[in-house]
């Protein structure tokens, strides 16, 4: 159990608290923000998956954007000088809630910026080990079914913030909705075709709980939370335990931690490292994993691929 390094982190972000009350101070009393040029209202999401379903249901009508950038690490995200005066100017800020965002509660602490909690109505999933037992399981977004949830926060939200155009936020909501229920739909599919002996999602973090209960899959992780992305030698010896007992034929990794504990179960239990899911980041435009629907999309595919034993 890492609990030390648990009590080190918190005792690191309450000492970066205090600095971020000093820079929101001054950053807002120097007279450094300044409207948008389009006129469009500023919603400023906590990362780049909120941002792209926070704009399918925007439909250009705001102005969304992300703090965290691509490939940024969540958990542990220590917020910037720039973050700060992004969100001063902001209309309105989403987050996830459910703790993923350590460090929000301080971020908007001192800021006159409404914000809305989008998992709000999820019914949560409890991590079951480590310093985080019986605190929620954050990943709620993995979940096509959730992200419907998460929609309809959303749309909620924008219309609150702009009454004017409450008819096409829903409209949006309702078409994004239909989209997430049909990737759920070829989520479960891909994964009915493997033998159920194969349905076993090894991962680094144990950041796809909702995913595997929408597809029908047993989870195992090196680590619940990438809070302290050190694993023990216990977790990786229980990992090998799993796979072996179980023949899993592939484990996996995410994008944005290193995967070398998971390569030293490749090592030791003779399975395949099966490929990179996404979870906390989408990739730029030009890689795998541009928006949310094709992060499931993408992530389904490797899944089912490398459990059913073919070459990728």
């Amino acid at each position: 159990m890492r609990v030390g390094f648990y009590r080190s982190t918190v005792r690191r972000r309450v000492l970066a608290a205090g600095v971020l009350s000093v820079m929101v101070f001054a950053l807002t009393a120097c007279g450094g923000i300044t409207s948008d040029d389009d006129g469009k209202k500023v919603v400023l999401t906590t990362f780049t998956v909120l941002a792209d379903m926070a704009r399918n249901v925007a439909g250009g009508l705001l102005r969304v954007e992300s703090i965290t950038k691509v490939g940024a690490e969540i958990h542990g995200y220590e917020p910037t000088p720039g973050d700060i005066k992004k969100a001063a100017k902001a209309d309105l800020i989403l987050d996830n809630g459910l703790n993923l965002e350590a460090w929000f509660n301080q971020f908007v602490a001192d800021l006159d910026v409404p914000h809305a909690v989008v998992s709000e109505g999820v019914a949560p999933i409890d991590i079951g080990e480590d310093a985080y037992r019986g605190k929620p399981n954050p990943h709620a977004w993995m979940s096509p079914v959730n992200a419907q949830i998460y929609v309809d926060n959303m749309v909620r939200a924008f219309t609150d913030l702009d009454p004017e155009h409450a008819d096409a936020y829903r409209a949006n909501g309702d078409t994004y909705k239909t989209q997430l229920a049909a990737v759920r739909d070829d989520l479960v599919a891909a994964v009915n075709t493997l033998p159920a002996d194969q349905r076993a999602l090894v991962t680094c973090e144990g950041a796809f709980s909702y995913l595997a209960r929408d597809a029908g899959l047993t989870e195992k992780y090196i680590w619940p939370v990438n809070a302290e992305q050190q694993a023990t030698p216990q977790q990786i010896g229980s990992t090998i335990d799993f796979v072996r007992q179980r023949g899993v034929p592939a484990v996996f990794c995410e994008s944005t931690v290193s995967d070398a504990p998971m390569q030293r179960v490749v090592e030791a239990s003779g399975a395949r490292f099966g490929g990179v899911l996404y979870v906390d980041s989408l990739s730029e435009a030009d890689g795998p994993v541009p928006t949310y629907l094709d992060l499931i999309r993408h992530d389904a595919k490797i899944i089912a691929t490398a459990l059913a034993g073919v070459s990728k």
